[in-house]
């Protein structure tokens, strides 16, 4: 994201099938990860998804009406911040696997 700010071509929007296979298939395994520690902890399904979904699309949302207003102000600032953001929860969750950090 940080290095791909500084371009100004228009991001390709298109879809590679084998990049969408990949994707697809590490959600499917996400979701069965999901569902079995679902079936060990006892949790009613129902609920449970409805919540997850609703949460999930008002979130979504939220990120796409927030992202296009702050694509349009900001384009390359805004990407060069996602990328610092997701480099600092990376480093973060990597500081707290190794017990260096607590919080």
């Amino acid at each position: 994201m940080i290095r791909e700010a500084g371009d100004d071509e228009e991001a390709d929007a298109g879809f590679n099938w084998k990049e969408m296979l990949v994707l697809a298939i590490a959600t499917s395994i996400d979701a069965l990860a999901v569902g079995v520690t679902f079936a060990f902890l006892n949790v009613k399904i129902p609920p449970a998804v409805t919540l997850i979904g609703v949460t999930t699309f008002v979130i979504s949302a939220a990120g796409v009406f927030a992202g296009n207003i702050v694509g349009m102000k900001w384009k390359a600032r805004a990407a060069r911040l996602g990328g610092i953001i997701l480099i600092l929860i990376g480093f973060k969750i990597l500081l707290e696997h190794l017990g260096l950090l607590f919080w």
